[in-house]
């Protein structure tokens, strides 16, 4: 932690140094899913930028505690299952765990807490009491709302202006579109005879909006008042708006101290949906690399806008094809006895680069620049016969800084022992000092089987293990 590091923070529309509230310890809240379908690749952008921000924290020394909530109620995850003639459990269990199953192929780290909606609804409750208590709140046809025009701050996160709302004009919904501002539902009146799940409360029967959940459980795993609270641009308004005036108004507290949001997604080009076929699931890519997705979401800065191509994978997969070829070859490479200042100071040069690109609001496109300069030093230095112990030693650790974070190397087991390769490059070499050309090609080939790359210099034959 010895450099400072700073985060564009949504709230106040600056860049400011980070300072956590406890020190060496961060509290942070995620957007989670909402479990009415699979999650598309839009969700795991801002997944995957989450992901990179915990890694980062936690290798500048960082405690981090991050609470993704489950949001397994509300009017979509009601109304399929009620389709299904499921009940909501049934129906949202199946969407969390394919959830979970693609976290870790896209090996997204857990987070400490996965909170389900459902299964925090007292909490929910009690925020309410206290914001009915306190006057932010009012009664319309069996449903509680929150008066937005009694909480002074109200759009200071969006930059909404509510001078012209009419008073008592409400949305019932769970979502909205953007810049319509309403009073917004905090628990809603429901038909349980049409199957909808229905709680029993001091406001009737019926269940939470959407809003109230994350304001619930965010305070009940970290706190009144936390570091980072994180999603896309899109939860913005309404959302993250919502959960700020409810929640401060509730404790009188500041809710967040910073906002961190990454931008859409886009496919081709266009906005993705299912009616333009552009609409991407895991499961919609399983003949690519998992960790080419991982790869190709992470590879811009979180705050930039991506667009996101069938031929942008392929190139994913090349270039980590390129990375794990260069890590195999780089660990079974003896490094030479004689000193070479220039490549060490090089190496260092990356990695100090690499942690300020991402000091300055994780900026991981700029620090991937980096690593990839060090790799063609290292290549370079690995060809030339002149990578000595203490640059390998170098190299090695800026390897495992960039594997905490970015977490793209697929170490291969090798099919044979380092002496069987070694013999048979013996035998290959022996057959070709023969002229036996036939024969050494034979071996080379069984070598390939065995994902061994060989290299022919003109100081002997190199080999490394080829993913």
């Amino acid at each position: 932690m010895n450099s400072p590091t700073y985060f564009q923070n949504t709230l106040t529309h600056k860049k400011e140094i980070f300072v956590p509230i406890e020190k060496g310890k961060v509290k942070m809240y995620t957007c989670g899913p909402t479990v009415y379908s699979y999650a598309h690749i839009g969700n795991f952008r801002t997944f995957i930028f989450e992901d990179v921000l915990r890694r980062y924290l936690k290798l500048k020394g960082y405690e981090v505690v991050q609470v993704m909530n489950i949001t397994d109620v509300d009017d979509k995850t009601i109304r399929n299952s009620i389709a299904e003639g499921l009940s909501l459990e049934e129906y949202t269990q199946k969407y969390t765990q394919a959830f979970f199953d693609d976290l870790e192929k896209l090996r997204i780290e857990k987070a400490e807490y996965y909170p389900k909606a459902t299964e925090h609804v007292q909490e929910m409750i009690e925020i309410i009491k206290e914001l009915e208590k306190k006057g932010f709140t009012y009664e319309k046809d069996g449903s509680t709302y929150f008066r937005i025009e009694k909480f002074k701050e109200y759009g200071k996160l969006s930059k909404i202006d509510i001078t012209n709302v009419k008073t008592g004009s409400r949305y019932d919904a769970d979502e909205y579109e953007k810049e319509d501002v309403r009073d917004f539902v905090l628990w809603k009146k429901t038909d349980s005879e049409n199957g909808e799940p229905t709680w029993e409360s001091p406001f009737g029967k019926g269940r939470p909006g959407w809003h109230i959940e994350c304001s619930a459980m965010s305070m009940k795993y970290l706190g009144t008042s936390f570091d980072i609270h994180t999603g896309g641009v899109d939860n913005i308004f309404p959302h993250h708006e919502n959960e700020i005036a409810q929640s401060e108004a509730c404790t009188g507290k500041k809710f967040a101290n910073y906002w961190l949001h990454s931008e859409h997604l886009s496919v081709n080009n266009h906005k993705m949906s299912k009616s333009a076929g552009n609409f991407y699931t895991l499961r919609d890519l399983e003949e690519f690399n998992p960790l080419a997705v991982r790869y190709l979401l992470l590879s811009a800065h979180y705050r930039t806008k991506l667009n996101f191509t069938l031929e942008g994978i392929k190139q994913a997969e090349a270039t980590i094809k390129n990375y794990n070829d260069f890590r195999n070859r780089f660990e079974i490479f003896e490094p030479v006895e004689k000193k070479d200042n220039t490549v060490i100071e090089k190496i260092k040069n990356s990695e100090k680069e690499f942690m300020l690109s991402l000091d300055d609001d994780l900026n991981i496109s700029r620090a991937l620049g980096y690593v990839f300069i060090m790799i063609k030093d290292v290549n370079t230095a690995m060809t030339e016969n002149a990578l000595d112990r203490e640059a390998k030693i170098a190299v090695s650790n800026f390897l495992a800084k960039v594997d905490s974070v970015v977490d793209i190397f697929e170490k291969k087991e090798l099919a044979a022992s380092n002496e069987e390769v070694e013999r048979l490059i013996a035998e290959r070499n022996r057959l070709r000092a023969e002229r036996n050309f036939s024969e050494a090609d034979k071996i080379r080939d069984k070598l390939l089987q065995m994902n061994i790359i060989i290299q022919d210099t003109k100081d002997g034959t190199t080999w490394y293990v080829s993913n």
